[in-house]
């Protein structure tokens, strides 16, 4: 799965406070990026304005969706935030197909199909994409998205969407320790820990810190945790040279299978993934997940249209199921935090069977989100240095 390695993300400070528990027209011509949409506008028989949506607007949204017949989503691995269960579940319920597009693509891929098909209303032509934070205001720079307000617009925080509806955040998650502890006896707790004697030859990230954004993140975090900032990534390459010259890393990318057979027992990866891997193992081999106590480092994706979708209602349709509560619990129950997760937790709709395997509340509010600026900055810093500073290539 290479979904991470090309996405971004994006500041969202106070946007949480955690509780006990974690493809735009139809047609043969090209389209023209449509003009801010809600529900109500989704459709030509639907009233225009700022009324509520009601169920008379839905109905006639589902119905022109249902005509259009299908949907094209791109980069949704099915086992990415419970990307799987969305898909069937939204397709079953709407009796919508829906065609996936290259399920392994990062953001710039997404954005790419767009281009490349603005004058195809065929199969190849995404109707909405997932994407890292730096992508949505490049992909409304160009033209390539449209806007389009969900119903539950007003519970998205202010800072984690576009005022005009761009583009919006749909979930987050930040960066953790995944431990195979039928080989770990002693689970690192801290960024620290891992510079330990006791993990010569344990330690990994998931991708290659020169492209995968996963792994520069993971860098990034390491150097917040070692007198870093978010203006300053430079500590983390020296918190890897030295783990590196200390032969505790492994310069492998660590997936699923080299984790369950001991080849990187400790990885660095997003928590949703971890946790998603935790259930898919059970105790073969058994696993711990760790929110390290400093160096809390979190992420957040949005959601867009394309504004040459050919399936533009189906598209509206879809945003509204992935931000219905339906939709954010299902993104819950893929151990990745649902943008409305505020409102979910204040209406008490959250399981509290879900809410409890989650990791620990309190280290989840010490995350910091870095802006776009910072982590472009960061970005360059890592892909450019990490060959100088710490000498190793990550390999498959």
């Amino acid at each position: 799965m290479r979904k991470y390695q090309l996405h971004t993300f994006i500041p969202m400070a106070l946007i949480f406070i955690l509780v006990a528990i974690a493809t735009a027209c139809s047609g043969g011509q090209t389209a023209e990026p449509a003009a801010e949409a809600t529900m109500e506008t989704a459709v030509e028989a639907a009233p225009v304005g700022d009324a509520p949506v009601g169920d008379e607007a839905l109905a006639e949204l589902i119905a022109a969706a249902q005509a259009e017949g299908a949907l094209t989503t791109i980069a949704l691995p099915h086992d990415w935030c419970n990307y799987g269960e969305m898909i069937s579940s939204f397709s079953e319920k709407y009796g919508i197909a829906i065609n996936e597009l290259d399920p392994n693509a990062g953001s710039g891929d997404e954005l790419e199909a767009i281009r490349a098909n603005k004058d195809n209303t065929g199969p190849q032509a995404p109707d909405v994409i997932d994407v890292g934070f730096a992508f949505g205001p490049q992909a409304q720079d160009e033209g390539l998205i449209q806007p389009y307000k969900v119903a539950t617009w007003d519970t998205i925080p202010a800072d984690l969407k576009d005022a005009d509806g761009y583009w919006y955040g749909d979930y987050y998650g930040v960066l953790a320790f995944q431990v195979n502890s039928d080989v770990v006896s002693n689970v690192p707790q801290d960024w620290a820990d891992l510079l330990k004697p006791e993990y010569n030859g344990q330690v990994a990230l998931a991708g290659d810190p020169r492209t995968s954004n996963q792994a520069i993140q993971s860098v990034y975090a390491a150097a917040l945790a070692n007198g870093g900032t978010l203006d300053d990534a430079a500590p983390g390459l020296d918190f890897f040279a030295q783990l590196n010259q200390a032969g505790n890393f492994v310069p492998v990318i660590a997936k699923q299978g080299t984790l369950a057979t001991g080849e990187t027992p400790i990885v660095v990866r997003w928590d949703y993934l971890a946790l998603t891997d935790r259930d898919t193992f059970g105790d073969n081999p058994n696993t711990e997940i760790v929110i390290p106590d400093n160096g809390v480092f979190g992420g957040v994706y949005v959601q867009a249209i394309s504004a040459y979708a050919p399936h533009p209602n189906a598209a509206k349709l879809w945003m509204e199921y992935l931000y219905s509560d339906e939709g954010q619990l299902i993104w819950l129950e893929g151990y990745c935090h649902p943008i409305r997760y505020n409102d979910l937790v204040a209406r008490n709709v959250i399981p509290q069977a879900l809410a409890d395997k989650l990791p620990s509340a309190e280290l989840y509010a010490k995350a910091v989100f870095p802006t776009i600026a910072q982590l472009e900055t960061a970005k360059t810093l890592i892909t450019e240095q990490w060959d100088s500073v710490v000498s190793v290539d990550v390999t498959e």
